[in-house]
């Protein structure tokens, strides 16, 4: 009788002591999530104020010995603070998650539950979902709004500071081009373009007085760009009460340079995600380089990836915290390693926008090395 009870007890005794794996709860997925997202809110908050206050200071600078009311430059730093936001996300999702996983941590609530069997892997999984939303987010909705506002300000900024102003601009219809020559409007339009903007076909230009009265109209077959003078050919001049005269060359003097027109483009950060793909396919066909505007936008594709894989890197250096010991050197760690990745994505992006590296590649090769680095990390100190 006493046989089976000993046989029993010594199965019992020959079990494997680890836990079995479990599946998280609902309940603690939102407990995680809800921290998650309070810790990046949090950060975002106190970052993005210091930021405004920096970018106020900045602008008060720059307007010194300028009549700009005090009030224009408020609402200026305002309108840049969003485009600040999308490039520091990335970061404040680094420190958020290095304080939630550290915070559960010293309270011993991811302790018991990995003894209750939740592996790091699945209570990983509600900080990364809220990642991947937050960047999804950013992308699809945050970014149109961040780029109208962005638009707006260097709009105020050109007009009471003195920063650039577009001289140029493409749509369905072709590319117009405008100055002012002693106070006097132009504006050229064309249906072709090569050589960057230099070498137009079928131009129009609108010659207009100082008082902005309009003047004449010249209709020519072919523009180049000279030293300050448009070589016109085969031209056809229109003017009010007036016949119209045909001039086989002529020139129209310009203050433009090829620099000048290439730099005069929308800047891509002004634009919105959405309508970034047309654009750039209105520059091609324009016979312009796009190279600029298609990094822009794959980065800003790229952000939910780099987003997820701040959330994993995070995780290697805020579970050390009380496990390790040395919350200080942890913290340097992780703060060493935001700034290492923000150090080398700025030089793969000037690799990619010099043609060194392709656009993709440039584009999604700091958010694919972060997260394959964190993974390999975090598979190292907790399954190695």
């Amino acid at each position: 009788m006493t046989q089976p009870s000993s046989s029993a007890g010594h199965v019992r005794a020959g079990r494997a002591p680890s836990t079995p794996r479990r599946h998280v709860s609902t309940t603690l997925s939102l407990y995680l999530a809800r921290h998650m997202l309070n810790s990046v809110g949090l950060v975002l908050a106190v970052v993005m104020g210091l930021v405004l206050v920096v970018d106020l200071i900045e602008l008060l600078r720059r307007a010194a010995g300028d009549d700009v009311p005090v009030a224009t430059l408020i609402g200026m730093a305002i309108l840049k603070n969003p485009f600040q936001l999308q490039k520091i996300a990335p970061f404040a999702v680094l420190i958020g998650g290095m304080i939630t996983f550290s915070r559960l941590t010293r309270t011993n609530e991811l302790v018991v539950a990995r003894a209750a069997g939740v592996s790091v892997w699945q209570f990983m999984a509600p900080p990364v979902g809220v990642a991947l939303l937050l960047g999804a987010f950013l992308v699809a909705v945050f970014n149109p709004l961040a780029a109208m506002m962005a638009s707006r300000y260097e709009s105020l900024d050109a007009r009471y500071i003195g920063g650039r102003s577009s001289l140029l601009s493409v749509g369905p219809g072709g590319l117009w081009l405008r100055e002012r020559l002693d106070g006097a409007p132009v504006v050229i339009h064309a249906t072709r373009m090569a050589a960057a903007g230099t070498d137009l076909g079928n131009v129009t230009i609108f010659r207009y007085g100082p008082d902005e009265t309009f003047r004449d109209r010249i209709d020519a077959a072919r523009a180049t760009l000279g030293n300050q003078v448009w070589h016109i050919e085969n031209a056809v001049i229109s003017a009010p009460d007036r016949m119209s005269e045909r001039a086989e060359t002529m020139e129209q003097a310009t203050q433009m340079t090829r620099e000048q027109i290439l730099d005069s483009f929308a800047n891509p950060e002004t634009m919105s995600f959405w309508a970034l793909p047309g654009f750039i396919a209105q520059l091609r066909d324009a016979g312009f380089s796009a190279l600029q505007h298609r990094l822009y936008w794959h980065s800003v594709l790229a952000l939910p990836l780099l987003m997820t894989a701040m959330v994993i890197i995070s995780a290697t250096f805020g579970l050390r915290f009380t496990r390790r010991g040395g919350a200080g050197i942890t913290i340097a760690g992780g703060v060493f390693t935001g700034f290492l990745l923000y150090f080398l994505t700025g030089v793969v992006y000037a690799l990619g926008q010099s043609g060194g590296l392709p656009v993709v590649l440039a584009a999604w090769t700091p958010a694919g090395v972060a997260a394959l680095f964190g993974i390999a990390t975090l598979l190292h100190l907790e399954d190695g």
